[in-house]
């Protein structure tokens, strides 16, 4: 593909992930909003088809990660190949990370629509609820935090080769060097995840205006 052609699709395919990745987490979110693994075990049954659709959106979104991973690296390269490929690496790292807790999330609602009753008691039923939403938790934040490097070295590429509006790189640089701090402390309990999810808001600022930048101006790289 052109130059053009990949600027216009990764674009294209950012502003796509965020609308769909957006939705599986309000969705699985709302099937999970409940106190104790009893109530959300009962709400995940409640909201059954939020969840399948959150699996679907969540398992496409893997798919547009790998996109953005190739993409990005097409219109980056001739700037750093090697930072280019690291950076490919990542956000490939983070499509497939991610599909653990796709898994989980099916798994739990296998275990609350009462699939699972011939196979565990209701001790087991506790216990391996209580697994599967704290393994889908940590699958998400290790996603993520794959997804904060890549994005910081896409970031300071695209700043580099003057592809972008330098305030828009240099944000996208400082929004993603927060993820990469917040996101360990977060897994390592350090960070509450409330925090964390706030530091998510800059790069949204980022992604949004890059995603129509890339869309409609391209990425011509000025040396």
């Amino acid at each position: 593909m052109t130059r053009t052609t990949n600027a216009r699709l990764a674009g294209f395919t950012f502003l796509f992930y965020i609308a769909i990745a957006l939705p599986s987490m309000v969705l699985l979110d709302r099937a999970t909003n409940a106190e104790g693994i009893a109530a959300k075990l009962a709400r995940v049954a409640e909201h059954a088809s939020d969840v399948r659709l959150a699996v679907v959106l969540s398992l496409i979104s893997c798919f547009a990660a790998l996109v953005l991973a190739v993409t990005l690296y097409a219109i980056t390269r001739e700037v750093d190949p090697d930072l280019a490929l690291l950076a490919l690496a990542c956000r490939v790292g983070e499509g497939v990370i991610n599909a653990p807790s796709i898994a989980a999330a099916a798994g739990l609602l296998w275990l609350a629509t009462g699939a699972a009753t011939s196979a565990t008691d209701g001790a087991s039923t506790h216990t391996l609820g209580a697994f599967l939403l704290k393994f889908q938790d940590w699958m998400v934040t290790i996603s993520a935090t794959f997804f904060a490097v890549g994005s910081t070295l896409f970031a300071w590429l695209l700043l580099r080769g003057r592809m972008i509006p330098a305030a828009l790189a240099w944000l996208g640089v400082v929004a993603s060097i927060l993820l990469v701090v917040a996101l360990p402390l977060q897994l390592a309990g350090v960070l509450s995840a409330a925090i964390a999810q706030l530091m998510y808001l800059p790069m949204l600022a980022f992604e949004v205006p890059l995603g129509f930048w890339l869309l409609i101006k391209g990425a011509p790289l000025r040396h």
